[in-house]
């Protein structure tokens, strides 16, 4: 939790808000991957990439 109110500081300090966006889409691709990994979904989700 420290890591994110520490990248908060930073884009709020350095008024780096236009990496938010950037961000998120990595955290939510990322946990798609991890969460489909055993799934049936998974041959599905790996053909977006």
């Amino acid at each position: 939790m420290a890591i994110v109110l520490e990248l908060w500081d930073f884009m709020k300090v350095r008024k780096k808000f236009w990496l938010l966006p950037i961000f998120t889409l990595l955290l939510l691709l990322g946990g798609l991957i991890v969460l489909t990994q055993g799934s049936a979904v998974a041959p599905f989700i790996y053909t977006i990439f």
